[in-house]
């Protein structure tokens, strides 16, 4: 199902028909953000293998359910031919708390536009699209990481900054 936003870009769901467009949008996020975390130099090319197995998963799991609630959202745009653009939504429970009264917590992973679609709005309404998902499913807290160019849409957009600090460990 397509829905229109105020700028007339139509947002759907991915289907299993997207993954390789999804692919190459994920690989180009990535390309984008470089750096060794990012892009580190003994990562190779197999991850792509792996993001496209995922996909499918989360696609089938978004088309019914995963374990009872439906926790991955997968919006995208059109363009000419293939994508345009694409963002992806999930959502975790996790322990309810004084800050985070259900303990439901959404994350946006990986909002991307092609070079060739950028500025026409297409990631505004796809977060516009994942925001109202959230809302529906009774979200406390929708956490992401911004990009320097993606930062402005999402201050537009409600977004603060986190008052946790983020470490990471990799085993």
């Amino acid at each position: 199902m397509s829905q229109r936003t105020e700028n007339h870009t139509a947002v759907r769901q991915a289907v299993e028909g997207d993954i390789a467009e999804l692919v190459r949008l994920r690989a180009m996020l990535f390309d984008d953000l470089g750096g060794d975390f990012f892009d580190p130099a003994s990562g190779g090319d197999d991850w792509l293998q792996s993001l496209a197995v995922v996909l499918k998963e989360q696609l089938s799991a978004d088309a019914g359910a995963a374990s009872g609630t439906d926790a991955v959202r997968i919006l995208v745009v059109d363009g000419g031919s293939g994508l345009a653009a694409c963002g992806i939504g999930t959502i975790e429970q996790r322990l309810p708390g004084p800050h985070l009264r259900n303990g439901r917590i959404g994350q946006v992973i990986g909002v991307v536009t092609d070079p060739g679609y950028r500025r026409l709005g297409h990631s505004r309404s796809i977060m516009r699209g994942l925001l109202d998902w959230f809302r529906e499913r009774d979200v406390a807290r929708v956490d992401l990481y911004a990009s320097p160019e993606g930062e402005p849409l999402y201050r537009e957009l409600g977004f603060t900054n986190h008052p946790d600090p983020s470490l990471y460990w990799r085993p």
